[in-house]
């Protein structure tokens, strides 16, 4: 059994080390790290997955963005231990915290991420919706938590500042 919630500040580090351990390193040489560079994480959608005995074993972030004028949550990271995969976890998270987004008042979400996974949370694929290179355009994912909010929404994807 995992308890999820937010993430807090005593967190930050072992949330990294979670991501290092997760992703090829150099992980934040990658074109959405620049999105994020100044930029806060969404406080609140942030969440940790401890198990019983209190051990770290997922983590999920958002960080706000721009398309031209509109404004989303570009999720990511997300992240479950490699020894506590395959268990539901990452699915939990990424429900859990898209529930609460929506909740919230936000009415987008998106990632670069594979197409198949993130079907079964109903993310697609984002025409018009473009990452800073060099991002592959058929990996960049939308979801709508409000009927029709990626209706006309196209352009670059920038720094929420």
């Amino acid at each position: 059994m995992y308890e999820l919630k937010r993430e807090i500040e005593s967190d930050w580090w072992e949330v990294e080390a979670l991501y290092d351990l997760c992703f090829a390193p150099g992980r934040e040489a990658l074109s959405s790290y620049r999105l994020r560079d100044g930029v806060a994480p969404v406080a609140e959608l942030t969440c940790v997955a401890r198990d019983g005995g209190g051990i770290l074993a997922g983590a999920i972030r958002f960080w706000p963005v721009r398309i031209a004028q509109a404004e989303a949550l570009l999720l990511g990271p997300v992240a479950v231990h490699p020894t506590r995969q395959g268990e539901g976890l990452g699915g939990a998270l990424i429900r859990d915290s898209l529930a609460r987004a929506q909740e919230s008042g936000w009415e987008r979400v998106m990632l670069v991420g594979d197409a198949p996974y993130y079907a079964k949370f109903g993310f697609h694929r984002l025409s018009g919706v473009n990452m800073p290179p060099p991002t592959n355009p058929e990996r960049v994912l939308g979801l709508a938590l409000r009927e029709g909010a990626w209706d006309d929404v196209a352009g670059d994807v920038t720094r929420y500042a």
